[in-house]
């Protein structure tokens, strides 16, 4: 019997090793997550489904791979709670804030209210300084300090699902994640419009 064949896509867990370690040596490769924020969207916008969530997105395929092939992951089932409409449209509400947060304070560098700070945040609870990642004077400030924001929030996630990986099943944050709620959402919305 043959072997799944692998597609190409099949192959974009490298794409967050790459992402994180970019941003490490230089915070101004954070830009580049937004193609993860707007990527799943525009899937979802017009194709009406969550086909980047089950084929495209690399953070899944890095649990399924580290979680499933690798074994680190202890394999319980997700809880139920985690699965919930409360708990998944309430975490969505904590990182639109967390990504609300990001603008607000890139727009308060880019009107001269604050100035730059070179640190990675962790849900404002975690303060990691960060400034060997950047050079001053590569781009103007209000820039980078997106790429800090921006970096924090996609660590911040990286960081709950390898937790919810090792704990439950690899894919459990999946199941809560974000961007796969506001697909849901989307393409519920579109099919309910185009019946």
């Amino acid at each position: 019997m043959k072997a799944n064949k692998k597609n190409w896509y099949d192959y974009f867990w490298i794409w967050v090793i790459l992402y994180f370690a970019l941003g490490f040596f230089n915070i101004l490769f954070a830009w580049l997550g937004m193609i993860d924020f707007l990527l799943p969207l525009l899937v979802a916008v017009f194709g009406g489904n969550k086909w980047f969530c089950n084929n495209l997105c690399g953070r899944g395929q890095l649990f399924s791979l580290l979680g499933g092939k690798l074994g680190w992951s202890h394999g319980k089932p997700t809880p139920t709670f985690l699965i919930s409409p409360w708990f998944r449209y309430g975490f969505l509400i904590f990182f639109l804030i967390m990504f609300g947060n990001v603008l607000l304070q890139t727009y308060l560098v880019f009107a001269g209210a604050r100035s730059l700070k070179q640190a990675v945040s962790l849900a404002w609870a975690v303060h990691l300084p960060w400034d060997w990642a950047y050079t001053a004077g590569q781009v103007p400030d209000w820039a980078a300090q997106f790429s800090f924001g921006l970096y924090g929030i996609m660590l911040f996630s990286l960081l709950l699902g390898l937790l919810a990986m090792v704990l439950h099943k690899p894919r459990s944050w999946c199941v809560f994640c974000p961007m796969g709620t506001m697909t849901q959402g989307i393409c519920k919305l579109k099919n309910k419009a185009e019946k």
